[in-house]
């Protein structure tokens, strides 16, 4: 589990075209210093287990689902990433829940820069429109954000320059596509109520009551 605060900007310094897969090997000092075989690390907010570390570097296999579901494939040596560990039992959430479970992509359509802050809006697939919604949570490229506007088709998320300058959102140009994560809490209560089950009052077997 996840927070969507980045701890580090991260490069990808290698990539493996294996069979029906891929291997990344990412440099991230501070996520690889405790990092060890079996950890997970999210790359661009997808969650990827550590297969070995060595100098500051960690090597990862990324399947084919992996690569159909979100833009890890579009990565070459040299693409930068964000990189967060899994969050700490006892430790401050400072974001909000992530799985590290991309929903889909996303396509940056503008950005609009201010003085203090920069508006960036994205273009959002319609099977996720009904989870996104004005004030509400979600995760672009790993990165716990809250959302300005939500549209049918498109949302749009305010940018301040800690968040600029320490992750990949600050480079992203129009075009662009970006991992989406929507809040998981949303997908349960809706799959909750398609089931007739009222979460507030369901006995501990799940039956509505």
């Amino acid at each position: 589990m996840f927070t969507g605060i980045v701890e580090e900007l991260g490069e990808v310094t290698a990539v493996e075209q294996l069979e029906e897969a891929s291997r990344f090997r990412l440099r991230g000092p501070l996520v690889t210093e405790d990092a060890k075989h079996g950890d997970s690390i999210a790359v661009n907010g997808v969650c990827l287990t550590v297969v070995e570390t060595a100098d500051g570097e960690f090597t990862a296999d990324v399947m084919q689902e992996t690569l159909n579901r979100s833009s890890l494939g579009a990565l070459t040596a040299g693409s930068r990433v964000n990189l967060e560990r899994p969050m700490a039992l006892g430790g401050r959430l400072g974001g909000h829940l992530v799985q590290g479970h991309v929903d889909g992509t996303g396509e940056i359509i503008s950005r609009t820069p201010s003085e203090h802050w920069e508006i960036v809006k994205v273009a959002l697939p319609k099977n996720l429109s009904r989870y996104v919604v004005e004030k509400g949570s979600i995760t672009v490229d790993g990165v716990s954000l809250t959302v300005v506007e939500a549209a049918a088709d498109w949302f749009t998320i305010s940018l301040i320059p800690t968040t600029l300058a320490l992750t990949t959102l600050g480079i992203k140009q129009s075009g662009d596509p970006v991992n989406l994560e929507v809040d998981v809490l949303a997908k349960y209560v809706e799959r909750l109520l398609a089931a007739g089950v009222d979460p507030l009052h369901a006995d501990p077997a799940g039956e509505a009551r």
